[in-house]
């Protein structure tokens, strides 16, 4: 566990925070620019001073009472910045062996063999890097940080130079850093798909300040952090069992608490997978009838739980549930006045195939 209780200034920006983060799996940090997110890493990471205390485990970094500072090299913390930062006049093998050379014999848990094997890295060990793609800068600098054996892994916007496509090809080995390695791991985004992908929790951040933490789909599924979460972005994630490959179709069949949602055939699950399908707010609408004739091919039956009107908006944000699982909705305030719609209210929920973005459990 990570106990923190600092306060810090960068110009004329005041970080205040209070709170414990386990030191497991993965930690989404979100909040919209400006937030503080990269602030608090910082903090943790010793590269800006704070006021207050940071215990990590059993081992105090921080605690001005006591005048105890641990500078930012003793604290073993791997971060990885927007830009890979790699030493461009060597090779990927010689930024790898420059990282392992470094780290102390009997602290050496992860050796090279292991990450160029994970990370795909045999065919690239003799390129420069400036003879790598974004995507490949990414997954070299996550191997070299691995290598230098850190407590834990922070990673700042790591992604956001990259387009879509790379992006997805990246999320799985981010995945693999904490899962197959133990390596807990602080990612930092302002993008929502992203975080929801990979993290088991998020920490929400706003002006500063801690706005809320806890399991992911909980953070996503509250009305009240449009802030944080983002407006155009925002959406819910619920778990689902692969059922069916309709191959002439190109389509996969799921269950979500005993009602059949499609979305686009992904030929690598298996029967019988669990897996977490997020779901974007703006891609959901209501109805009190079930439609007939239309081309959405996702209707389930849900029933109206909150009702959150977004100030100075025409919106409102719905949170509607099946059996168990929530859904988020954003429909028009003229919409839910038109259909009557209150808490209670039970409703046909109208899903696009397409707005599917799905990753296993």
């Amino acid at each position: 566990m990570i106990v923190l209780d600092v306060r810090a200034r960068v110009g004329e920006f005041k970080l205040e925070v209070s709170t414990q983060i386990p030191l497991e799996g993965i930690t989404g940090i979100l909040g919209p620019s400006g937030s503080g997110k990269t602030t608090l890493l910082r903090v943790l990471a010793g590269f800006e001073r704070a006021e207050g205390r940071i215990i990590v485990g059993d081992d105090v970094w921080l605690d001005t009472k006591t005048k105890t500072y641990v500078a930012p090299h003793k604290r073993s913390v791997g971060y990885i910045f927007q830009e890979a930062r790699l030493f461009d006049h060597l090779s990927v093998a010689g930024n790898l062996d420059y990282a392992f050379s470094r780290t102390l014999a009997k602290t050496r848990k992860v050796v090279t063999a292991d990450v160029v094997d994970t990370f795909d890295l045999g065919p690239l060990l003799n390129r420069r890097p400036l003879e790598l793609s974004g995507g490949e800068k990414q997954r070299v600098a996550l191997a070299r940080t691995l290598l230098t054996n850190p407590r834990f892994l922070m990673l700042d916007e790591p992604l956001s130079a990259l387009d879509e496509k790379r992006k997805a090809d990246i999320l799985p080995y981010i995945d693999t850093t904490a899962s197959q390695f133990g390596l807990p791991v602080f990612y930092i985004s302002h993008a929502v798909g992203e975080v929801a992908r990979v993290a088991e929790r998020i920490l929400a951040i706003s002006n500063g300040r801690i706005q809320a933490m806890g399991p992911t789909a909980e953070i996503l599924e509250r009305l009240d952090l449009a802030e944080v979460t983002g407006r155009f972005e925002a959406g819910s994630i619920v778990e689902a069992v692969v059922v069916e490959h309709v191959t002439h179709h190109r389509l996969t069949h799921l269950t979500i608490d005993g009602q059949m949602l499609t979305m686009p055939m992904e030929p690598e699950l298996g029967l019988g997978d669990h897996i977490r399908v997020r779901v974007r707010a703006r891609d959901v609408a209501l109805a009190l009838n079930r439609p007939e004739s239309i081309s959405i091919r996702n209707v389930l039956a849900a029933t109206v739980i909150d009702l959150f009107h977004v100030p100075d908006s025409p919106h409102v944000e719905a949170l509607v549930e099946f059996q168990h699982q929530r859904l988020r909705a954003r429909i028009t305030l003229a919409s839910v006045e038109d259909l009557s719609l209150n808490v209670g209210t039970n409703v046909f929920v109208l899903i696009k195939s397409v707005t599917f973005d799905a990753s296993p459990t």
